[in-house]
């Protein structure tokens, strides 16, 4: 039941968001070189690695490391509208495409970089990696970019025990809110 509401609920918002993914797509192509979608490897259930498929934000010549990461280097590697994408959420629109392949669930806890062990480590610890990736989290609407990692992981094992589709109905509603009041957004 649970991929089944995944599965309808994605593809009934790629026909309703349609229009905004063509012009964020036009967007992307517009104020900067390369592709407009940026395929980064991640990691899905069981730690097993997957494509995952999000809006360009970032120059092409940018270093695979996480966003925190990049922001200590000092260099700025967003694309002319890669913060807007970010802070209002539409680079994450193709992944509705891996929820439809089944890659990912709406929700669920956030797909980590593949290079992200020590996230990795934590979340098989708890057992969260046997769930799939989701496009938005627990962790999300409880901190989003301000959390640290051992804070976020303990978000994720509360939703690991925790899951029912009433939790996962909360959770998309809460993130609805979230993005149009653009909280917890560091970049």
């Amino acid at each position: 039941m649970l991929r089944a509401f995944n599965f309808l609920l994605s593809f009934f918002a790629l026909l309703l968001l349609g229009i905004p993914y063509i012009l964020v797509w036009i967007l992307v192509k517009l104020t900067s070189p390369g592709p407009a979608i940026h395929w980064s490897k991640r990691i899905g259930k069981n730690n097993q690695i997957f494509l995952m498929p999000k809006f360009r934000t970032m120059r092409i010549d940018t270093p695979q490391l996480a966003t925190h990461l990049l922001a200590a280097t000092g260099k700025n590697y967003l694309t002319p509208v890669g913060s807007f994408l970010r802070k209002s959420s539409l680079d994450e629109l193709p992944q509705l495409l891996s929820v439809i392949k089944g890659d990912m669930n709406l929700v669920g806890p956030r797909p980590a970089l593949y290079n992200q062990d020590d996230l990795k480590e934590l979340r098989t610890k708890y057992d969260v990696h046997t769930i799939a990736p989701g496009v938005t989290g627990w962790a999300q609407i409880n901190g989003r970019d301000e959390l640290s990692i051992p804070d976020k992981v303990l978000f994720d094992k509360y939703y690991f025990d925790n899951r029912s589709l009433g939790l996962d109905i909360k959770i998309l509603f809460l993130t609805v809110y979230k993005v149009v009041k653009r909280s917890d957004v560091s970049h």
